[in-house]
């Protein structure tokens, strides 16, 4: 069964050479929003594709209120020269709160996909899925549908793990029938889009390594 909290999704522009703090801020993180009902699922640093200070952030909310998410951090964070943020729903993943530990290639992709192909788009998924996880050593973190629709389009949020950027690299070339497959699902599913994008980050709230290239 899916989760059915909600997630916010913040994005950070962090002062200059301070993406780090983030990751230091973590415990006082989750402090601050276990009394408020929620919880920190994520803080991820720019990898390839955004501003080297660049965080993204993913809290949940079993309760679905996300008003007291943006002041929460505020409270706890340097102050920052830019942010977002947007609630979503998850769709077929993640199907509890646990939130991902191990340190990897995550890669953030968005889709924009016409209302009348999202069941399709949904089912290239779950079809496309054991698949690349079998073949390519990855996990599919959560797929997450945002709140707002626009012109009878539906926005979502696909998070994927790799165990490095060689990984990501790598899926994208099938060499055998079954990768084959895979792709050919994938590929389907990009084409039901209207427009899609991609970054790819690693995870500030890992457990087991901490990541300190200079990727950007």
């Amino acid at each position: 069964m899916v989760d059915d909290a909600t997630y916010r999704l913040h994005t950070l522009l962090m002062p200059s050479k301070e993406w780090s703090e983030v990751g230091k801020a973590a415990l006082a993180i989750q402090g601050v929003l276990g009394p408020l009902g929620g919880s920190l699922f994520g803080a991820w640093r720019s990898q390839i594709g955004r501003p080297r200070d660049e965080v993204q952030i993913i809290t949940r909310w079993p309760g679905g209120d996300t008003n007291v998410a943006d002041a929460a951090l505020a409270g706890v964070l340097p102050p920052v020269r830019k942010a977002s943020a947007a609630d979503m729903q998850p769709t077929l993943r993640p199907i509890n709160g646990r939130a991902p530990s191990s340190q990897g290639n995550y890669a953030f992709r968005r889709f924009t996909t016409p209302e009348p192909d999202w069941p399709e788009f949904l089912s290239l998924c779950a079809g496309a899925w054991p698949g690349f996880e079998a073949a390519y050593d990855s996990q599919v973190i959560g797929l997450w549908k945002f709140h707002t629709l626009k012109d009878g389009l539906i926005e979502s949020l696909l998070l994927t793990r790799r165990p490095n950027l060689a990984m990501w690299e790598r899926s994208k070339i099938p060499e055998n029938p079954m990768e084959a497959e895979v792709r050919r699902k994938l590929s389907r599913r990009y084409d039901l889009c209207v427009d899609t994008d991609v970054f790819t980050t690693t995870l500030l709230t890992a457990e087991d390594r901490k990541d300190d290239a200079r990727w950007t």
